[in-house]
Protein backbone atom coordinates (compact mmCIF):
# COMPACT_ATOMS: atom_id res chain seq x y z
CA UNK A 1 0.00 0.00 0.00
CA UNK A 2 1.49 3.32 -1.08
CA UNK A 3 1.60 6.49 0.97
CA UNK A 4 -1.21 8.00 -1.11
CA UNK A 5 -3.40 4.93 -0.54
CA UNK A 6 -2.86 5.20 3.22
CA UNK A 7 -3.72 8.90 3.18
CA UNK A 8 -6.89 8.23 1.17
CA UNK A 9 -7.94 5.45 3.54
CA UNK A 10 -7.42 7.75 6.55
CA UNK A 11 -9.41 10.50 4.83
CA UNK A 12 -12.34 8.10 4.44
CA UNK A 13 -12.27 7.26 8.14
CA UNK A 14 -11.81 10.83 9.38
CA UNK A 15 -12.43 13.77 6.99
CA UNK A 16 -11.37 16.37 9.57
CA UNK A 17 -8.10 18.32 9.89
CA UNK A 18 -6.41 17.71 6.51
CA UNK A 19 -4.10 20.05 4.66
CA UNK A 20 -3.87 20.72 0.93
CA UNK A 21 -0.47 18.99 0.70
CA UNK A 22 -2.14 15.65 1.45
CA UNK A 23 -4.56 16.13 -1.45
CA UNK A 24 -1.69 17.04 -3.76
CA UNK A 25 0.15 13.83 -2.80
CA UNK A 26 -2.90 11.68 -3.51
CA UNK A 27 -3.63 13.51 -6.77
CA UNK A 28 -0.08 13.03 -8.03
CA UNK A 29 -0.22 9.29 -7.37
CA UNK A 30 -3.60 8.88 -9.08
CA UNK A 31 -2.58 10.90 -12.15
CA UNK A 32 -4.70 13.94 -11.34
CA UNK A 33 -3.17 17.28 -12.24
CA UNK A 34 -3.57 20.36 -10.09
CA UNK A 35 -2.98 24.07 -10.44
CA UNK A 36 -2.80 26.86 -7.93
CA UNK A 37 -2.76 30.27 -9.59
CA UNK A 38 -3.48 32.08 -6.35
CA UNK A 39 -3.10 31.13 -2.73
CA UNK A 40 -6.85 30.81 -2.18
CA UNK A 41 -7.85 27.73 -4.20
CA UNK A 42 -6.28 24.63 -5.70
CA UNK A 43 -8.03 23.22 -8.76
CA UNK A 44 -7.68 19.47 -9.33
CA UNK A 45 -8.11 18.34 -12.95
CA UNK A 46 -8.81 14.74 -14.01
CA UNK A 47 -7.85 13.37 -17.42
CA UNK A 48 -11.51 13.43 -18.53
CA UNK A 49 -11.59 17.21 -17.99
CA UNK A 50 -13.62 17.32 -14.75
CA UNK A 51 -12.37 19.78 -12.17
CA UNK A 52 -12.66 20.19 -8.42
CA UNK A 53 -11.69 23.49 -6.76
CA UNK A 54 -10.76 23.27 -3.08
CA UNK A 55 -10.01 26.26 -0.83
CA UNK A 56 -6.40 26.08 0.31
CA UNK A 57 -6.96 27.00 3.95
CA UNK A 58 -4.88 25.50 6.72
CA UNK A 59 -7.50 22.97 7.73
CA UNK A 60 -9.80 21.92 4.90
CA UNK A 61 -13.48 21.49 5.75
CA UNK A 62 -14.75 17.88 5.78
CA UNK A 63 -17.19 18.48 2.90
CA UNK A 64 -14.26 19.23 0.58
CA UNK A 65 -12.43 16.10 1.72
CA UNK A 66 -15.52 14.01 0.94
CA UNK A 67 -15.80 15.65 -2.50
CA UNK A 68 -12.10 14.98 -3.10
CA UNK A 69 -12.46 11.29 -2.19
CA UNK A 70 -15.41 10.97 -4.58
CA UNK A 71 -13.45 12.86 -7.26
CA UNK A 72 -10.47 10.49 -7.00
CA UNK A 73 -12.49 7.27 -6.90
CA UNK A 74 -14.87 8.03 -9.79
Amino acid sequence: MSKADRILAKMKLNPHDWRIGNEKTVAQTYGIEWRQKSTFHVVFIRSDGKTLPIPAHRSIKPIYIKKFINFVEN
